[in-house]
């Protein structure tokens, strides 16, 4: 059963901590927590003793059947994550605030509303993920997202559609924490910049498919006419499909190694022998409360959600404005719908290629903060090109889209950074809660008497930046003190390590021989 505490190991560890008095020792937090290991040790009940061999043509064959099993469902559901969230823009110039008769800031508490139903699930809904099978929680979170969104389609007034974004923010909580955890489970931490990278840059994906739907279906409605408002198919659309795809999830993703049924029960041994080195196994179905504590008093976590807090409350404004802001540039509203779409492609050359080089030189924060600085150049056109420079400007709004660089090095840092899995669990939430809190900021900034230029939240936008980039140097720096310090005990002559101690669902401070990633 799965809420069992696996015990395999412990006899080993328990004779292991006796001969480590005598001749050595390991540390005391090592010993103490070495009694719940992780879901990794039931691939080796009854192999005891038996040696895996995974050589390096071995592990590229398991790698590509892992890539093809996993990263087509990963990206195209992230990018429905991105797409469901960006149709609110799209519907806002096809004729939902009339239909709705939204007035004043209505629109921007529209916007808003959907992290509050976010935020108010995202603790919870990872406990969940954490105590309940990763894949089949997270298809019926996929499935229930594309349902409520579809029934947009059916709302007549401002109530029903803050219901609406409401629940629609519930069940889209577990989608980003859930998929940084299956990039934990699967890949290597070498290997978990690049995959997060790819399956998040589906975002721009979805933005140049959402604008290139939109618009046809504005231009479309504009010649033939349509039996219900152009808004109400662009979400009838996005929801069923979304459901469609939800549904496909359910059947394919495993939950995990143990029961991927496209690998034999070997290879299944051997795709979690392959993840041993990133020293936290696979998961860990129960709440440990000094992992709680723990995450609650690391500065890291702090300096996590600081960086999801001010950087996405630039996110928060244009996610729901972009249309809005590119009009205020000088063109249409069908050509914004177009025109965004560019902006798309710039953010999947950024995240891809950060993630990539960042793997590639073992540097994912310093080279993903290169994406931090060209987002500050491009909103410091907006906000100092004339008003007649509709270009330049159009040209600034597409260089912010390398903003999101930042914001997916340390989602994959927490996938490679953060161990014991009740503490993943609490500082993705955290995480994420701050992202919901500046996502909620962020459409405010754009206040309706600023319109059509909102040059104070674009200020706002340039500062934000700026204090996101000094955090990301701090962690950076303080990743690098950290990996000194576990050095230094390491080269203790007398230090030790316990049998399977990769297995023992220890945390990233507790497990000196845990690195963390730059």
């Amino acid at each position: 059963m799965s809420d069992e505490k696996i015990p395999i190991p412990l006899q080993d560890v328990e004779k292991e901590a006796v001969r480590l008095q005598s001749v050595g020792h390991a540390p005391d937090k090592v010993l103490q927590h070495a009694n719940d290991a992780d879901e990794a040790m039931k691939a080796f009940v009854g192999h005891e003793g038996e040696i895996l061999v995974l050589d390096e043509a071995t592990s590229k064959r398991l790698l590509r059947t892992i890539d093809w099993h996993l990263m087509p469902l990963l990206c195209i559901i992230y990018g429905l994550n991105f797409l469901d969230k960006t149709t609110l823009s799209y519907a806002s110039i096809m004729g939902l605030q009339a239909d709705l008769k939204l007035t004043g800031s209505d629109y921007s508490w529209l916007g808003s509303l959907f992290y509050f139903g976010y935020i108010a699930w995202e603790y919870p809904t990872n406990r969940l993920l954490q105590r309940l099978p990763l894949a089949k929680y997270s298809s019926f979170c996929i499935i229930m997202w594309g349902l409520v969104l579809a029934c947009f389609a059916g709302v007549s007034n401002y109530s029903g559609a803050i219901a609406i974004r409401f629940f629609l923010g519930v069940f889209e909580a577990a989608v980003t924490p859930g998929f940084a955890f299956f990039t934990s489970q699967w890949y290597t931490k070498k290997e978990q910049g690049t995959r997060t990278g790819i399956w998040f840059s589906f975002n721009g994906f979805a933005q140049i498919f959402g604008g290139c739907i939109a618009y046809g279906i504005a231009k479309g409605t504009a010649a033939h006419g349509s039996a219900i408002a152009p808004w109400k198919i662009v979400f009838l659309f996005t929801g069923v499909l979304t459901m469609c795809i939800g549904i496909i999830f359910l059947f394919v993703m495993p939950d995990n190694q143990l029961n991927a049924r496209w690998l034999s029960k070997d290879d299944r041994r051997l795709a979690i022998e392959r993840v041993r080195i990133n020293q936290q196994g696979i998961g860990n179905k129960h709440f440990k409360m000094y992992q709680l504590k723990e995450a609650l008093t690391d500065p890291l976590t702090w300096a996590f959600v600081f960086y999801a807090l001010v950087a996405d409350i630039p996110n928060g404004g244009i996610t729901n404005f972009f249309s809005q802001l590119i009009v205020s540039f000088g063109y249409t509203s069908e050509q914004s719908l177009l025109y965004g779409a560019p902006g798309g492609v710039v953010e999947i050359v950024t995240l891809i290629g950060c993630g990539y080089l960042g793997d590639r030189y073992g540097n994912r924060i310093l080279i993903a903060s290169l994406g931090t600085i060209t987002a500050t150049v491009g909103m410091i056109l907006i906000c100092a090109l004339p008003l007649t420079n509709n270009g330049g400007r159009l040209a600034g709004y597409y260089l912010y889209q390398a903003s999101a660089t930042g914001f997916v090095a340390l989602l994959s840092l927490i996938a490679t950074n953060v161990a014991g899995y009740t503490k993943k669990t609490t500082v993705a939430a955290l995480y994420l809660i701050g992202y919901c809190v500046g996502n909620i900021i962020g459409p405010q900034t754009f206040r309706p008497a600023d319109a059509p230029h909102y040059t104070p939240a674009v200020i706002t936008i340039i500062v934000c930046l700026c204090a996101a980039f000094s955090d990301l140097i701090f962690i950076w720096w303080y990743c690098r003190q950290q990996n000194k310090k576990k050095a230094a005990i390491r080269a203790d002559p007398g230090y030790s390590t316990v049998p399977g101690q990769e297995w023992l669902d220890l945390t990233d401070k507790e497990n000196p021989e845990f690195i963390y990633t730059l």
